[in-house]
C-alpha cells in the first residue's frame, strides 16, 4: 500500500466520513457480538476480542475455565487441520493457472511451461511468507465463528505479508453484489510501534510526549478503514485516490489528525463466510449449529464429575450426638458411636452405577453431535470406519461421495471468497514487483488472462463423486458389449478418457493432443490395408501355385484348363 498526504480540507472530510461509517458499523455488528462471545467462551477462548482495551494488564489469565469438556476445542482444531490439509496443503501443489476454457493440451510448450512457472513463482511466496500460517488461522476462525478475515500487503522482505484478523476487532461492509468491500479494524498498537510504522511527525501529541519520556510499550487503540474511494479524483497519481483508499488514524485523536491516508488497486482483505443469508456482511458456521451441544456437553461433564464425587465421597449421616464429635470418612478410618445407639454413620444415599452409565452414554452423543457440526467424521472418515469387516470400494466411495455434497457448498464460497481473491492479489504483487516471467510472444499477442483451477485434495475430491458414474456406465457398457458389442458404437471413449482424466487431476501431457491421436490413427489404418492387401495377394499366389500342380488329363494342369476356359470364354 502506498501512502501519500492530501490536503487538510480531504483530511478532515475523510476523518469525518470514517467517523460516521464506524459508528454505523458497530450498530450493526452489535447483534452478532454476543453470539461471538459465547463461541469463543466454550470454544476458543482465546480467539476473539471483546471489549479489549489498551495496555490491559492480564492477557496471560487463564480464559478456558468455562470448558469442562474440550470436545468442541477438539472438534474446532480437526476442523481447521482438515481444511487446511484438504484446500491449501503446503506439501503439495492446490492451484494451476488456465487460460480461460482452453484445454491446456492444446496449449504450445512455452504456454504450458509459463503457466507452471507462474504457479511455481506464486507457491514460492506463499511459502516465503507467513501466510499459510494466516490462512491456518482463518480456518479456525472461520469454523468456530463463521467468518475469517485477513489482509495482504507487499513485504519489501517476502514480496507479501498476511495479516491474520481475529472476530471482534473488525468490521465488514458488503457491496451490492453482496461481496465484501469495506473493512475497518480497530487494533492497539505500542508507542514504539506507532512511532516505527507512521514517522514521530503523524502521531498525535500525547503519543509523541509519551515517545519522548520513554513510554514505548503503552498501548493506543487505532483504527484501519478500507472501502472503495468514492472521492477520489479520476487520472490523479496520488495514492490516495486510488479504487481502494485506506486511513489509519488514533482513535480519540482529534477529528482532524490522521496517521496515514493511502489507497489499493485491489481490495486487500479476503473476508471468506461459511455461509450467509441476505445480504448480511456476517456469516454462520458449523460452531453456531454446534453450540448447543457443546454447552450441553459442558453441563454433562459437570454432572458427571458430581456423580463420580458423590460416589467417591458421598454425603454422610450422623447421629446428632456425634455433632463436634471426630469422624472420619478416610479409607481404613473409624468413628465411634455410643453403644446401643440406634443410629448409624452411614451415607445419605448411594449413587446408582446406572445413573453414570446413562451419563456417559448422553457424553458420547453429545460429541458425536459436535463432531458431526464441525465435520469431523469427513476429515476423519476412514478413520473413523467402524466394524470388523472390510469395507468394500463401492461403500466406501458412496460415503465419500454423499459427505462430499454436504461440503460441496461451502467449498465453492471458500473458493470464491478466499482462494480467488488471495490468489490473484498475490499474482498482482509479484507482477508489480516483477517477480513473474515474461510471458511467450504468442500469449502476448492474444492477450488471454489467467484463470485459476483448484487441485487440493477436497477439490479434487468433489471432481471424483462424477467418477463413479463415469465406472458404472462403462462396466454396463463393457457387460452389454459381451453380447452385443455394436453397443461400443454409443460410447465416445476418447471423449471418457479426457474427462476421467480431467477429474483425476493427471498432468494434461500425458494424453496426447486430437490431432496426432488421428494422425497415429491414420497410419495404423495403412498398416493394416496393406498387410491385407499383401496376405490376399500371397492367397491368390499359393492359390495359383496348387491349380498349376494339379493335373486334370490330356498334359494340362488346373490353372491352364481355367484360364484357357476364360480365354476361351
Amino acid at each position: 500500500m502506498a501512502e501519500t498526504q492530501l490536503s487538510s480540507p480531504r483530511i478532515q472530510s475523510l476523518r469525518k466520513q470514517c467517523d460516521r461509517r464506524l459508528a454505523a458499523l458497530e450498530r450493526e455488528r452489535a447483534s452478532w457480538f454476543a453470539h461471538w462471545q459465547e463461541l469463543s467462551k466454550y470454544i476458543l477462548p482465546r480467539r476473539g476480542r471483546f471489549l479489549v482495551t489498551p495496555n490491559q494488564g492480564d492477557k496471560g489469565a487463564k480464559l478456558n475455565s468455562a470448558i469442562l469438556d474440550e470436545a468442541g476445542t477438539f472438534a474446532a482444531r480437526t476442523f481447521a487441520a482438515g481444511m487446511m490439509s484438504g484446500i491449501t496443503s503446503p506439501a503439495r501443489p492446490w492451484f494451476r493457472f488456465t487460460l480461460g476454457n482452453r484445454d491446456p493440451r492444446r496449449e504450445s510448450n512455452a504456454v504450458r511451461a509459463w503457466l507452471d512457472d507462474v504457479r511455481q513463482a506464486t507457491l514460492d511466496a506463499f511459502a516465503r511468507s507467513n501466510a499459510y500460517n494466516a490462512l491456518g488461522s482463518i480456518y479456525e476462525e472461520l469454523g468456530v465463528f463463521g467468518t475469517g478475515a485477513m489482509l495482504i500487503d507487499e513485504d519489501e522482505e517476502d514480496d507479501i505479508r498476511c495479516y491474520a484478523l481475529t472476530v471482534g476487532e473488525y468490521y465488514l461492509g458488503s457491496s451490492a453484489r453482496l461481496a465484501v468491500d469495506t473493512l475497518y479494524r480497530v487494533f492497539p498498537m505500542t508507542v514504539a510501534q506507532l512511532v516505527q510504522r507512521f514517522g514521530l511527525a503523524c502521531c498525535s501529541e500525547d503519543v509523541q510526549a509519551m515517545y519522548r519520556r520513554g513510554d514505548l510499550d503503552v498501548e493506543r487503540e487505532v483504527v484501519h478503514a478500507i472501502e472503495p474511494n468514492d472521492s477520489r479524483v479520476e487520472g490523479s497519481a496520488l495514492s490516495g485516490d486510488k479504487p481502494f483508499r485506506s486511513v489509519y488514524f488514533e482513535r480519540g485523536a482529534p477529528a482532524d489528525a490522521v496517521l496515514a491516508v493511502g489507497g489499493y488497486d485491489d481490495f486487500p482483505a479476503m473476508c471468506p463466510r461459511w455461509t450467509t443469508v441476505g445480504n448480511d456482511a456476517y456469516g454462520r458456521g458449523p460452531g453456531m449449529d454446534g453450540l448447543p451441544a457443546v454447552r450441553t456437553a459442558q453441563l454433562l461433564a459437570k454432572r458427571h464429575a458430581e456423580l463420580i464425587d458423590k460416589s467417591t465421597r458421598p454425603p454422610m449421616q450422623a447421629p446428632a450426638m456425634l455433632k463436634n464429635e471426630p469422624m472420619s470418612s478416610l479409607p481404613g478410618g473409624v468413628t465411634f458411636l455410643p453403644i446401643n445407639s440406634g443410629d448409624t454413620y452411614k451415607p445419605a444415599y448411594v449413587v446408582s452405577p446406572a445413573a453414570i452409565v446413562a451419563v456417559r452414554e448422553a457424553q458420547k452423543e453429545v460429541r458425536q453431535t459436535v463432531s458431526r457440526a464441525f465435520y469431523e467424521d469427513l476429515f476423519l472418515m476412514l478413520s473413523q470406519m467402524d466394524g470388523i469387516q472390510p469395507r468394500q470400494n463401492l461403500e466406501v466411495i458412496e460415503r465419500r461421495e454423499e459427505k462430499m455434497l454436504m461440503l460441496g457448498p461451502a467449498l465453492e464460497r471458500l473458493h470464491d471468497e478466499l482462494l480467488d481473491r488471495c490468489l490473484k492479489r498475490v499474482v498482482a504483487i509479484l507482477r508489480r514487483r516483477d517477480r513473474l516471467p515474461q510471458p511467450p510472444r504468442e500469449l502476448m499477442e492474444r492477450g488471454a488472462e489467467l484463470q485459476i483451477e483448484y487441485i487440493s485434495v477436497l477439490a479434487q475430491a468433489q471432481k471424483s463423486v462424477g467418477l463413479t458414474s463415469i465406472e458404472r456406465l462403462l462396466a454396463f457398457v463393457g457387460n452389454q458389449a459381451a453380447v452385443n458389442p455394436a453397443v461400443l458404437d454409443k460410447i465416445d471413449q476418447d471423449r471418457a478418457i479426457e474427462v476421467y482424466a480431467d477429474m483425476l487431476n493427471a498432468p494434461p501431457d500425458i494424453l496426447v493432443a486430437n490431432d496426432q491421436v488421428e494422425a497415429v490413427r491414420q497410419r495404423r489404418a495403412q498398416q493394416q490395408q496393406q498387410t491385407q492387401a499383401t496376405e490376399m495377394a500371397m492367397t491368390v499366389a499359393k492359390g495359383a501355385k496348387v491349380l498349376s500342380e494339379t493335373e486334370v488329363g490330356g498334359g494340362a494342369n488346373a490353372l491352364q484348363r481355367m484360364t484357357g476356359m476364360m480365354g476361351a470364354s
